[in-house]
């Protein structure tokens, strides 16, 4: 039988689209999908279209979107399952000679030779155990050189004394906990014990007890030596401490380990979080209001001056205002807050503090001293600026009256945020269209100027112009920025357009791609279509990792080419011929084995190489400089070692000097607090006398913090002093008696700089610094002033100065390696030579020394941990400083990365991890966990693993990092890997959580979202699920349950990619709790989308609504859908969940028993 399924928004335009040229099996079973990218009323839509072939059991077997490849070509996934109904084999997505339409593709995988797969091996496979519980013991990736590197699983007990046992109690009278290490570790068979080991035999070892609650993981460092963390709980079940690996070590709980090494939690009488305390961090607190939401917090430094961040709700759980308030002990202030419902109505008049009218009421808290900032909804508040259209023919939505068709009711539609230090503010306005996205938005900065940005978007949301317009007063002139995007049937970016004023317009971008959608080159720059300054080119292995930017070996006229090497080394593989044990070696779990580059701006410059080396931690140990001449000479190296936590202890770095031999500027011992006892560094001792790199000093002086452990002096680098607010961010620094002072918002942006009387100024991304009097290009003298001097665009900057665009050529950390612009305007970029004047200097090392004659800029080489090497142009009197990373270099030699400021030559940070919590066995200031060639930090607190959910509930993964963040496709930029700038995402676990907890569970290769025995963590990302439907954002089903197995519950979260129905992962009597979601947007209800509120198999007559107190009527009940689901599961807790209502529906078998508003309280 044949089924055809088309979306309810097809059916709507089925009268005006045009036939399509379909050719869909008419023998086969299907599913055809089809997403409008374009107006469907338009001449020729841009549409994306996909066919799902099922099998007779209706499992997938073929999916195939249709004309989807840049060349307009079917890609074809192929699925097979093995005798079990198990996918133990996943190929890779195969792009066609052609299009068939729709048609099933007899043999699919035959043209993946034709395509950048090649000859490779395409397709992952698994391994199962051959028992029922089908576990996985070994997966290959892709490629051919993965077919003998597989990952190993393995499942077992754990032996007699291999595992230690902490015991946590706590008395809730006293409020008072303890930890005690027992002499008799866990018995033979006590835990769980599995074990992962990468493909380059990196093991970690993981034991849960029989309540899926994690005990210990073990990272193997060597056979012998293991980084352990120890999660202990206590007698409530919750997780009271976690014991780090230097802790462990010490073999000891005193109170001095505890606080210098090991996460302590406390909780109320609720099971909340009320107290923590970090390691080498102050003790912080939390107040919750009766309705569960945290109200208050404090930590060490807000708790000597007796305040307390406080955060208001309005009636529907929305923050509406923060502030700052005096208060007591967290005792006190919880017992306050215990009986109220923290909810502030919107108000005519409101209260005035801070500088700022607050238009809304002050019932709770009323003594708030400081007012930080200030949300409103729905209704746009007093004195909000005009919306004037840039854009011919855009409209806004200004209405908020509820018998309109459209209104912004449940919008978010003004934010005001205080500067910590004065009380100025910026006030930032949305303004929407008539489908409830932003199409507009104004921010009056601090100044009284403004950056107002209108985009026209399509369709899809996609844009297809931004305007910008902008001013630092608002008596200066206006500046005009115009971007223009194309886009290919598919919207992949195809040029990126921009035009500054009347300036001529420069073409950014120019993007062709390969059959696969990866980025093949890039047109740069130029105002010519079809020509660009440069030529950027691209390469990629099978696993889709970034292989080549340009052809280092071949240059031609590109002035830069870089290659990343994982699994082939064709360097030195032992480089250091004093330490034999520093071996590189070919990689093949992501960590990457060599780079070559290469600068074509630089006059007879030579290929140049790193070869790193690792430890079992996937710790750099080394990063060995190889220059093509003397690859054995050892300049630019950088060797370092480690503390079981993951504090560097040793540190080893070198330079070019003129000579056959390398300079050592470096040789560094680190030693630490508490007797190398914490994380805190203490002093840094230097063996060589060389200023360069860390400054020797004879007698080093001891580093100081504050009690949030925040670096307050490093008197070695002439830092006497730092000062920081209440987000841990410095605001004066005291250096050589050199003071740079700092000016943040409330939301931790950086507004104002001041050095040395000169001051730099940061609004909404444009940059302006203080210029004293200069002559112009035309000879010009030019008076001091506040000029604007940087314009940030995606490929690099445009100097306002020189009135021209720089273009940058970045790695694949995003250091910026090269600028370069066209300073004739004659089209291209050439005779580009870096002039080197170097002397020979008493030790021989090399000068500073860089002229620059041609149109390249700032050539720049790192460290592996960013320090950068110490014969380039990189003088400290440009306007733009951002280099490694592509953040912004300071004038203390620390780079500003938005929480924390990074120490290049220390390799660290000087604040604790503001997200320490996701990492709990590294030290609290490391640095990319040691790894700063696989990893960055892109706002100073954890990197990330970003995961993409279309609006099927499919999940892909975009890039990799730290911690895994799920975003949903409409928070991406057309290109589908770069997260919108403000959007938010979903973090749902440490690095690799998803990886480890995504399972197949049903023949049809459905998953689930495994997580265990937290059932809080499972229905939090569940209710995140049906935020993201009410905004359209989802458009399927997804489903929770809880069930009881063995001794222990599991929780998952799941769909089947459907919008009416979702498999259950589970039934019958051990299942506890299904619930399930029923999409819909809230800003599109009618009598259609009240269905949203009827469980299937109940003929309602009346549905629950708040307007009618939620009161309901069922004419009959029939044996179908959820009310048979809820036959096979008689034990459970039944329950629908209505997003777009906020409703939530409990129901049983033939009984709907009741409905109220929010979500499911159990």
């Amino acid at each position: 039988m044949k089924k055809l399924i088309i979306p309810i928004s097809a059916l709507f335009v089925a009268g005006v689209v045009r036939a399509q040229t379909l050719n869909l099996s008419t023998t086969e079973n299907y599913v055809y999908s089809k997403t409008y990218l374009t107006d469907p009323t338009g001449t020729a839509p841009k549409a994306s279209e996909n066919v799902q072939y099922l099998d007779g059991l209706g499992r997938p077997k073929q999916i195939i979107n249709i004309k989807a490849s840049p060349l307009q070509r079917d890609i074809v996934s192929h699925i097979v399952y093995d005798q079990y109904g198990r996918q133990a084999v996943d190929y890779l997505p195969v792009p066609q000679s052609a299009t068939a339409n729709g048609a099933i593709i007899t043999n699919p995988l035959a043209n993946a030779v034709n395509t950048p797969l090649g000859n490779e091996i395409i397709f992952a496979k698994k391994e199962f155990e051959a028992s029922p519980l089908d576990r996985v013991l070994e997966q290959k990736q892709v490629g051919a050189a993965w077919a003998d590197k597989p990952v190993k699983l393995g499942y077992s007990a754990n032996t007699d004394g291999e595992v230690k046992k902490y015991t946590a109690t706590f008395d809730a009278a006293s409020f008072t906990a303890s930890i005690t290490l027992s002499a008799t570790p866990y018995g033979a068979g006590q835990l769980y014990k599995n074990t992962v080991t990468d493909e380059d035999g990196n093991k970690t070892i993981e034991f849960k007890n029989g309540q899926g609650q994690t005990v210990l993981v073990r990272k193997m460092l060597s056979a012998t030596v293991s980084a352990d963390t120890y999660y202990v709980y206590n007698d409530y079940d919750q997780l009271a401490y976690v014991i780090p690996p230097l802790a462990v070590a010490a073999n000891a709980v005193d109170s001095i380990t505890l606080d210098n090494l090991c996460y302590q939690y406390k909780y109320d009488q609720k099971n909340r979080l009320a107290e923590k305390k970090l390691p080498g961090k102050g003790w912080e607190y939390m107040v919750y209001d009766k309705a569960d939401r945290l109200i208050m917090t404090r930590d060490a430094n807000l708790n000597a001056q007796g305040k307390w961040l406080i955060t208001k709700y309005d009636q529907l759980g929305r923050p509406v205002y923060t502030g700052i308030i005096a208060g007591g002990s967290r005792e006190t202030m919880q017992s306050q807050a215990a009986n109220l419902v923290i909810a502030e109505s919107r108000s005519g008049s409101g209260f005035t503090k801070s500088g700022m009218q607050v238009y809304y009421t002050n019932a709770y808290f009323t003594d708030i001293e400081t007012v930080l900032s200030i949300n409103y909804y729905d209704t746009y508040p007093a004195a909000t600026p005009a919306f004037t259209p840039a854009i011919p023919g855009q409209a806004a939505v200004l209405t908020d009256t509820m018998s309109a068709v459209l209104n912004t009711k449940g919008l978010p539609l003004a934010s005001y945020v205080k500067n910590i230090e004065d009380d100025s503010w910026t006030k930032s306005y949305s303004y929407y269209d008539t489908r409830a996205r932003v199409i507009a938005t104004h921010s009056v900065n601090h100044l009284g100027g403004y950056t107002q940005t209108e985009s026209e978007l399509d369709f899809s949301g996609t844009p297809k112009q931004v305007i910008t317009k902008h001013k630092r007063l608002n008596s200066d002139p206006e500046k005009m920025i115009t971007e223009t995007f194309t886009y290919d049937h598919q919207n992949r970016m195809l040029t990126h357009k921009h035009k500054i004023d009347n300036n001529a317009e420069e073409i950014l971008t120019q993007n062709e791609y390969n059959e696969l959608s990866q980025l093949k080159s890039k047109k740069v720059g130029g105002k010519v279509v079809g020509s660009g300054l440069q030529t950027v080119d691209y390469q990629y292995n099978i696993r889709g990792w970034m292989t080549q930017i340009n052809d280092p070996n071949n240059l031609d006229t590109d002035l830069f080419g870089y290659k990343i090497k994982y699994n082939q080394v064709e360097g030195l593989q032992t480089p250091d011929a004093s330490d034999t044990s520093l071996q590189v070696t070919p990689k093949y779990n992501g960590n990457i084995a060599e780079v070559d580059w290469k600068t074509g701006a630089t006059p007879n410059e030579s290929l140049k190489r790193y070869g790193y080396v690792y430890d079992g931690l996937n710790r750099l140990s080394a990063g060995f400089y190889q220059n093509a001449t003397n690859p054995s000479l050892r300049e630019y190296y950088e060797k370092a070692t480690y503390d079981l936590n993951g504090n560097i202890k040793t540190m080893v770095r070198t330079a070019q000097r003129i000579g056959p031999t390398s300079l050592m500027i470096d040789n560094l011992t680190y030693e630490y607090e508490n007797g190398n006892a914490s994380n805190r560094l203490q002093t840094v001792r230097d063996a060589v006398t060389i200023a360069q790199g860390y400054p020797y000093k004879a007698n080093p002086t001891s580093i100081a913090y504050d009690a949030n452990g925040n670096m307050t002096s490093l008197r070695d680098k002439g830092i006497s002093s730092i000062q920081y607010n209440y987000l841990n961010l410095p605001t004066q620094i005291t250096q050589n008696a050199q003071v740079t002072g700092y000016t943040y918002r409330a939301d931790g942006v950086k507004v104002k700089k001041l050095f040395g009387g000169l001051q730099t100024d940061y609004l909404d991304g444009f940059q302006y610094k203080y210029t004293y009097a200069w002559e112009d290009e035309t000879g010009t003298t030019m008076n001091d002033e506040m000029k604007l001097r940087i314009i940030p665009t995606s490929e690099g900057y445009f100097d306002a100065l020189r009135n021209r665009y720089f273009y940058n050529y970045i790695d694949h950390l995003g250091n910026v390696r090269l600028s370069y612009s066209d300073a004739d305007g004659n089209g291209i970029v050439t005779g580009d030579i870096v002039v080197n004047n170097c002397y020979d200097t008493p030790d021989g090392q090399i000068c500073n020394n860089y002229i620059i004659t041609g149109e390249a800029e700032g050539v720049t080489n790192y460290y592996p941990f960013g320090l950068m090497h110490n014969n380039e142009n990189h003088s400290f009197d440009q306007a733009y400083q951002y280099k490694y990373n592509g953040k912004e270099l300071q004038e203390t030699g620390m780079y500003d990365y938005g929480a924390r400021f990074y120490m290049p030559d220390l390799g660290r940070w000087g604040v604790v991890d503001p997200l320490a919590e996701t990492s709990r066995r590294w030290s609290t200031y490391t640095y990319v966990f040691n790894n700063p060639l696989r990893f960055i930090d892109p706002d100073g607190r954890q990197g990330k693993d970003v995961y993409k959910m279309d609006k099927t509930g499919h999940l892909s993964l975009v890039s990799d990092s730290k911690t895994d963040v799920i975003y949903t496709e409409d928070q991406f930029e057309s290109d589908g890997k770069t997260v919108k700038e403000g959007e938010q995402g979903y973090e749902i676990g440490k690095k690799d959580f998803i990886k480890d907890h995504f399972t197949q569970y049903n023949y049809k290769g459905d998953k689930y979202m495994d997580f265990g025995s937290d059932e809080n963590k499972a229905l939090e990302y569940f209710y995140q699920i049906g935020d993201w439907m009410k905004d359209g954002k989802i458009k399927v089903e997804f489903s929770v349950q809880t069930v009881g197995e063995k001794s222990q519950d599991r929780s998952v979260v799941y769909t089947s990619h459907s919008p009416k129905s979702t498999d259950l992962a589970y039934w019958g009597d051990n299942v506890k709790l299904t619930g399930h979601l029923h999409p819909g947007e809230s800003k599109y209800l009618d009598a259609w989308s009240s269905m949203q509120l009827n469980p299937s198999g109940f003929e309602m007559n009346q549905f629950p609504t708040k307007e009618n107190g939620y009161s309901f009527k069922v004419n009959r009940v029939s044996d179908s859908g959820d009310n048979l689901s809820a036959k096979s599961n008689p034990n459970a807790i039944l329950f629908i969940y209505a997003p777009s209502y906020n409703t939530t529906i409990i129901y049983k078998y033939n009984q709907y028993i009741k409905a109220y508003e929010g979500k499911f309280k159990k």
